[in-house]
């Protein structure tokens, strides 16, 4: 098994044990800030499930159906774990304005604290562990499970002050609040899950400064008289290049290919980490200004 997903398996039963717990305490306690990270919980359990076999898939090699791989499947499941944050802040939303309108009085307040707590401790562990795999394989995936649980810290942390003020005060306005604070912020957070997720979905080039540093490996190499058409993108894992190289058509094919691996080879040095699925073109004249001109 893969550290992803062995990443994803862990956060899912974490998860799982703390909905089980969060759902009893908050039903009984009738507090919408425990009932809000309760659910979710039960959002993250689901959610991290959805990952592994997203994983799953898009670690499967390029096919005849599939010629590029399914990297991009990692993408969509951010997209879509975006999509289902946005939807648990707004009914965690409802909830707080429900409780307001109503006067809801919230019972149980020291186990709750006691529960809140807990559920801090363990999701701390949880996102520094998320943290560590999503640096070691670069999976997008795990980035925003990462992301996902870090927003749990903040949510957790809010709920315990809020329980904490509500026993020391008996304002129970205060758990309106802090409940629909975190509402707003879950909501806020899912943003750049969503944004992330669609620009690699439309094939968003990789960050200016690698492809400035390809563009130099390339310039640097003097069997190369220039280039063009540099197009990179990334999909899950993979990040692929294409380049068409202008050689001068005065060299053997093999010192064009020498020079082509040499490159090659740099280009998978500028990070290790990354699956690089390479492309170049090798051209004895530079058939784009041609192109240009017939046009």
């Amino acid at each position: 098994m893969t550290p992803q997903k062995k990443a994803t398996v862990v956060s899912s039963s974490v998860a799982a044990v703390l909905t089980l717990i969060k759902l009893a305490i908050g039903i009984a306690s009738g507090s919408v800030a425990v009932l809000a990270s309760a659910v979710d919980s039960v959002l993250d359990m689901f959610v991290s499930i959805f990952n592994y076999f997203a994983i799953s898939n898009s670690e499967k090699p390029a096919d005849r159906t599939f010629n590029y791989g399914r990297g991009k499947i990692e993408a969509l499941a951010s997209v879509i774990e975006g999509t289902i944050i946005t939807i648990s802040g707004l009914f965690l939303f409802y909830q707080a304005i429900k409780k307001a309108i109503n006067g809801e009085v919230s019972q149980y307040l020291d186990i709750s604290i006691y529960v809140m707590i807990t559920s801090l401790i363990i999701t701390i562990c949880l996102v520094i562990y998320l943290n560590y795999i999503a640096k070691k394989t670069n999976s997008m995936v795990i980035k925003a499970d990462a992301l996902h649980y870090k927003t749990d810290v903040f949510s957790n942390l809010a709920v315990l002050t809020s329980l904490l003020l509500v026993t020391f005060t008996g304002y129970e306005i205060i758990d309106v609040f802090v409940g629909g604070g975190i509402a707003i912020y879950i909501i806020y957070s899912a943003y750049e899950l969503i944004h992330d997720g669609v620009l690699v979905l439309l094939d968003r080039s990789v960050d200016e400064e690698i492809v400035s540093k390809i563009e130099d490996i390339i310039k640097e190499n003097d069997k190369v008289n220039t280039y063009h058409l540099l197009k990179t993108r990334e999909a899950g894992h993979q990040t692929f290049v294409e380049v068409h190289l202008v050689f001068n058509c005065l060299i053997t094919l093999m010192e064009a290919h020498k020079a082509r691996d040499s490159i090659e080879k740099k280009i998978i040095k500028l990070d290790n980490k990354r699956d690089w699925i390479i492309n170049i073109h090798m051209d004895p004249y530079d058939d784009f200004k041609i192109n240009d001109m017939n046009h």
